[in-house]
């Protein structure tokens, strides 16, 4: 037998025991890598959709600003109106003042 002792049974039993605990850890590795592993697909998976939610929302903040500035031109044209109706009601109201008065001194020195 190549100058080789047999192995004795003490010896054999010794080796399997040694495999079996060298088993049992990497078995316990591997399971904390999976355990590992599910967490990252996990994240992963919330990123995904934390990434489509920002994306819907940009696209409602987005349609929110438009409809802002649609708004704000609303607004400015409404006021404006008003003040253009002011103005118009007071020109009015001087012109006929005007008018009055003209007539008034017209009528005195008897034209």
């Amino acid at each position: 037998m190549d100058g080789q002792r047999p192995l004795t049974k003490a010896e054999h039993d010794a080796f399997c025991q040694l495999m079996n605990s060298e088993n049992q850890r990497l078995s316990d590795e591997d399971k904390r890598q999976n355990h590992r592993i599910d967490e990252l697909e996990q994240n992963v998976h919330q990123i995904g959709e934390l990434t489509t939610a920002i994306k819907t929302l940009a696209v409602n903040m987005e349609s929110m600003v438009k409809e802002q500035e649609q708004q704000g031109h609303r607004l400015e044209v409404l006021e404006s109106r008003d003040g253009e109706m002011w103005r118009k009601v007071t020109g009015y109201f001087i012109t006929a003042v005007i008018g009055i008065m003209v007539g008034f001194i017209f009528t005195q020195i008897g034209m």
